[in-house]
């Protein structure tokens, strides 16, 4: 049996890192990353044949649990077709029409092949259509790694401690103008568009203050701006239509990924059409791709969000609360200030005696050392949580009360270490 250790020494020799996704390496929490072999439900299974409980979920897509039957028979009916056309499929237009029917709003939807892609093609849309250059983005909101928006990122950023990126011009992000978290900025009418997380998910989780996404609402609209909810993560994981109904504030621009993809490599941005039609081949405005719209993503997709009505957010808000609850009583119990903040279905972690409001305040807990005692002392236990004190967990259908139970068993005995 090869080790995980092994495994990482041979892929350093091939892969930058190691990894193929910076926060794999373990770099935040120290010590040697898992190769997963396998998963199923709510647990994976690495190359030394260990099980976890998963929180990870692939940072989402997992919402049913991993290898759902009916996600895997749709991917392997629609792979028996073929895995890539570079042409028009019925599945695109029958995965649009279910995005477009959920949300309120949301006219017109345009796949890509990952979150990144979904934001960035908002960003040059949000432009195209208001003829501005200058977008507004909040320190510790993460929206993929094109250059204009890694300036103050969170997540993967600040899990590499990097305040910015090499490589990324001034001329780059000269138009970015960067603002804290849960406090509305005065905007004036150079500015073509705000883009948010509903809830900021990759600087742990942080709560939208009450009155903050209709302060940007009523901002935008006084402006002349796009409002674009960034839902890579919170899009059919907060409720059946997303943030926009679970807040009651709707955006001119919605971006998605992870749920829609079902666990393959899927993004997706929308509107309503008078923005949309702003897009080629109608418009001036060019975004392409050859993958985009990808028969086996569709499949995937569409399989998902069949399975996600309105009993099953119920069920899923009520797992993340037995999770919440049971973490925070938990942790107080055992000595160990910490707080785990919920929204819906996603969960943070943080060591602490109160909850941030934005990025500082998140950072400062994020970086006080406990996160990575804690990981350490789960994942020797059999719980995989996120490799960074910045990312949420994701709990998923397939995570049972049993499951909630044995975590907290597990989560008990790790506190006692650390205290």
């Amino acid at each position: 049996m090869t080790s995980n250790a092994e495994l990482f020494a041979r892929a350093q020799k091939v892969i930058p890192g190691g990894v193929n996704s910076p926060v794999r390496a373990f770099g935040s929490v120290g010590g040697t990353p898992y190769f997963v072999t396998h998963a199923k439900g709510p647990h994976i299974f690495d190359a030394e044949g260990r099980q976890y409980i998963d929180y990870v979920q692939s940072y989402g897509p997992g919402i049913l649990g991993h290898a759902h039957p009916k996600v895997i028979e749709a991917i392997t009916t629609a792979a028996a077709k073929g895995t890539t056309y570079g042409a028009p499929t019925e599945a695109e237009i029958v995965l649009a029409e279910m995005v477009v029917d959920r949300i309120a709003g949301l006219e017109s939807v345009r796949f890509v092949s990952s979150g990144t892609e979904a934001t960035m093609s908002a960003l040059r849309l949000a432009r195209g259509a208001t003829g501005r250059d200058k977008i507004v983005k909040f320190a510790g909101c993460y929206h993929g790694h094109a250059d204009a928006l890694l300036a103050a990122g969170g997540s993967g950023v600040a899990n590499q401690g990097l305040s910015g990126c090499d490589g990324v011009t001034a001329g780059a992000v000269a138009d970015t103008i960067v603002a804290p978290y849960n406090v509305v900025p005065e905007i004036d009418n150079t500015v073509a568009a705000i883009i948010v997380e509903p809830v900021a998910a990759n600087m742990g989780l942080v709560a939208p203050a009450e009155g903050f996404l209709q302060g940007l609402r009523d901002a935008c609209d006084a402006a002349g701006a796009l409002l674009i909810f960034d839902e890579v993560i919170t899009g059919f994981r907060l409720s059946h239509g997303g943030a926009g109904e679970y807040f009651g504030v709707t955006p001119d621009l919605w971006c998605f990924g992870k749920v829609i993809g079902g666990g393959l490599p899927v993004g997706a941005f929308g509107g309503p059409w008078e923005l949309m039609q702003h897009l080629a081949p109608l418009g001036g405005v060019y975004q392409g791709g050859t993958l985009s719209g990808n028969p086996l993503a569709m499949a995937a997709g569409r399989a998902t969000l069949e399975l996600l009505d309105h009993a099953a957010h119920t069920q899923l808000e009520a797992t993340a609360a037995r999770l919440a609850d049971g973490f925070t009583q938990v942790l107080n119990q055992a000595g160990v200030d910490a707080q785990a903040p919920r929204v819906g279905s996603l969960v943070g972690l943080f060591f602490g005696n109160t909850l941030p409001t934005n990025f500082d305040e998140a950072q400062a807990l994020a970086e006080n050392g406990v996160y990575p005692k804690i990981f350490h002392g789960l994942l020797s236990r059999g719980v995989a949580l996120a490799p960074g004190a910045y990312e949420a967990l994701f709990p998923s259908l397939s995570h049972t009360d049993a499951i909630i139970d044995q975590t907290l068993e597990i989560l008990a005995q790790a506190a006692v270490d650390l205290r």
